[in-house]
């Protein structure tokens, strides 16, 4: 009997025994498996983790680890090699809840970058020179001066049908000089100098519209003709006012022959269209250069810089008056006066010279904003 006893207790002990191992194995099976292969996600507590930079997938999932978040690192290593985010996890520092499964802690240390962000901007203002622009996206690091220069050389009149309306053999530096239109543009990954390049013609044939081009062949010019004017205006006109009345004095120049004189028209072939000098002297202005408005007569070979749409409706809708002269008013507010003879145009400043030119002063300069 004592036997029995004996043998019943020792079969209800390995029972028990079975049954505690079966409970810790089907424990164990499960929690492997939650984070193996679960969706299921609690209210828990936030874990701020770091995952130092160069961060090896055992070495992170130890760090899980090690903060609570997981039990399993095999679990966690096997489900991220057969997820949608093996080689994605970043460094960086993250908030994790001690309820996620993980897989939201693989999407979590796994943020999206948008490839469709920009990642730079660049600013072209009004009066900027093709050359002027490729020296600024060297220098933001969009591309080399000379990789921009080639992209506006290669644009053909296929790529671009204004410049049909450029003289055949004009002596000018480039011809889309005056059709790179000033604004801001957004900068991907992805832009190239070609890519700029394009969409900055865009943006001018966006801004000159039909109506300007309707009024423009009402008066007699191709887009090539008011760019050329307006990139006077632009370097010329400091204040909005002023931008239709310098338009009229370049209109009421060229119609009695008379020679532009307008000192911008030596800066840009002067500095290389950086327009990186302030004064013209007088040696200046005998510049052998088809856009130098002191040797030659009527308009510069071509544009002296890419015109705004400001300086371009100017050109559209001139001032109608008498003045052929004008020089400052005030330097800092960039005013001028406007004046009908060569007398007046003396009369009202200190120093003047033939023609609109100022007098050489001691120095041996001249003031490139008296024309």
């Amino acid at each position: 009997m004592a036997k029995i006893i004996k043998g019943l207790i020792l079969a209800i002990a390995s029972v028990a025994l079975c049954m505690i191992v079966y409970d810790y194995g089907k424990g164990y099976y499960d929690d492997y498996m939650r984070e193996y292969k679960g969706t299921e996600s609690f209210d828990g507590e936030d874990v701020e983790v770091v995952i130092p930079e160069g961060a090896s997938v055992k070495e992170i999932a130890a760090i899980l680890k090690k903060e609570g978040l997981i039990k399993y690192e095999n679990a966690f290593t096997r489900r991220l090699q057969d997820s949608e985010y093996r080689g994605k996890l970043q460094s960086g520092t993250y908030i994790l809840n001690t309820g996620m499964n993980t897989l939201e802690m693989m999407a979590a240390m796994s943020p999206v970058v948008d490839v469709n962000a920009p990642i730079d901007y660049l600013v072209v203002p009004e009066g900027f020179t093709v050359e002027m622009i490729a020296a600024r996206c060297e220098e933001q690091g969009i591309c080399t001066a000379q990789e921009f220069l080639n992209a506006c050389q290669s644009v053909t009149k296929e790529d671009f049908p204004y410049l049909e309306d450029v003289p055949a053999g004009a002596n000018v530096e480039y011809k889309i000089q005056g059709y790179l239109f000033p604004a801001t543009y957004d900068i991907y990954e992805s832009t190239t100098a070609e890519s700029l390049v394009e969409w900055m013609l865009e943006t001018f044939d966006n801004y000159y519209t039909d109506d300007l081009q309707a009024k423009a062949q009402e008066m007699g010019y191709t887009s090539f003709d008011v760019v050329t004017r307006a990139s006077i205006v632009e370097r010329e006109a400091k204040v909005d006012e002023e931008r239709a009345m310098i338009a009229g004095v370049i209109n009421n120049r060229l119609a009695i022959d008379m020679q532009l004189q307008m000192c911008p028209t030596v800066l840009y072939p002067l500095t290389d269209g950086m327009y990186d000098q302030s004064q013209v002297y007088y040696e200046d202005l005998e510049l052998d250069s088809p856009y130098n408005t002191y040797k030659n007569f009527g308009l510069p070979v071509g544009p002296i810089c890419n015109p705004g749409i400001a300086c371009i409706s100017a050109v559209l809708y001139p001032a109608d008056h008498g003045y052929y002269y004008y020089h400052v008013a005030d330097e800092e507010a960039g005013t001028h006066v406007f004046t009908e003879s060569y007398e007046e145009h003396i009369d009202t400043q200190i120093i003047g010279g033939p023609n609109g030119v100022p007098e050489e002063g001691e120095d041996g300069e001249s003031d490139d904003s008296e024309e």
